[in-house]
């Protein structure tokens, strides 16, 4: 059983990563930006160096100390499966092509947990590398009607509504990943709508914000399921806030080649980042959040990157 942790302000840990282990904490006041940037035609750059960034806190310039380009440095992954009756034609799709991004991307040194969501939310597989325990995690996530009552789950029953998205997010940056340090990202699998949370889109944000988390939404929407009930679609800007406000994006895909196309576009992503860390000038513990902007100099580029995080306090 999980304990509901208290939300922590980043800023105050840095990883220290000894040869062959996992990442020691560290108490410092740094932040960490992991970035990505991509050219004019859409390819990773993967050459640019310290010099060539510049980062900016509530507009004002900010020194980069630290500089590291992210290739191999340990990953702790959540994939957040929505098994909704909304993803009834789509769920093999996802279950087979996760199963196939974590063979590509999961190292020994990498910890991954899965998750369903639809009625509540459930964890299916805690942290482990070991890809068995994984692939019969996501083999055992199935649609829930939204109706047949609740069954056992890791977190705390909620009701209403069919698909908990914003509970999901708000759990898995609270209860899983909060305590968790270095490269943390989070793969959602769904079409963004959410019916029935008690949590608030703002709430699910500001969590994986305070956790310093990547949010990845691969976003298979069925709108066949949508047109047929007379529902409208409004997911894809839910799952575009979520994403572009912690550095990740949104790629869509409805169709089994777009599916197989986008784990391999963020398997990607997470071998071609860079690890940005600079001292605040603005030393007020006030808890507030800092808008954070990344650019890279002479460069017409697209720069991924958190967009903020909350000061800590004291």
């Amino acid at each position: 059983m999980l304990l509901m942790a208290g939300a922590l302000a980043r800023g105050q840990e840095q990883p220290q990563t000894l040869p062959g282990s996992r990442p020691l904490k560290v108490t410092t006041e740094v932040v960490n930006i992991y970035a990505v940037v991509r050219g004019k035609d859409g390819r990773l750059i993967p050459d640019l160096n310290k010099d060539d960034f510049e980062v900016e806190e509530d507009g004002q310039p900010q020194v980069v100390r630290y500089f590291t380009r992210e290739t191999d440095t340990p990953l702790t992954l959540g994939v957040l499966v929505d098994t909704s009756p909304s993803q009834g034609r789509v769920l093999r799709v996802e279950q087979r092509e996760a199963e196939e991004f974590l063979r590509e991307v999961v190292r020994p040194k990498d910890l991954i947990f899965v998750l369903h969501f639809d009625v509540e939310v459930e964890l299916l597989q805690d942290f482990t590398a070991d890809l068995n325990r994984l692939d019969h995690a996501i083999e055992e996530t199935q649609i829930n009607g939204g109706g047949g009552g609740p069954t056992p789950t890791t977190f705390p029953q909620t009701s209403g509504g069919a698909t908990h998205l914003y509970e999901a997010v708000w759990l898995a940056a609270r209860d899983l990943l909060q305590n968790e340090i270095g490269r943390k990202v989070v793969i959602l699998l769904t079409d963004g709508e959410d019916q029935g949370s008690k949590t608030k889109l703002s709430d699910a944000l500001e969590a994986a914000q305070k956790s310093d988390i990547i949010i990845y939404s691969i976003n298979i929407s069925d709108r066949a399921f949508y047109g047929m009930r007379g529902m409208g679609y409004s997911g894809d800007s839910v799952l575009k806030k979520l994403s572009e406000e912690t550095g990740g994006r949104v790629i869509d895909a409805n169709n089994p080649k777009k599916t197989s196309e986008a784990f391999a576009e963020i398997a990607k992503e997470l071998r071609t980042q860079y690890l940005l860390g600079y001292t605040p000038a603005n030393k007020k513990l006030d808890g507030t959040f800092r808008r954070i902007q990344v650019k890279v100099r002479d460069r017409n580029v697209k720069v991924s990157a958190r967009r903020g995080y909350y000061a800590p306090e004291e």
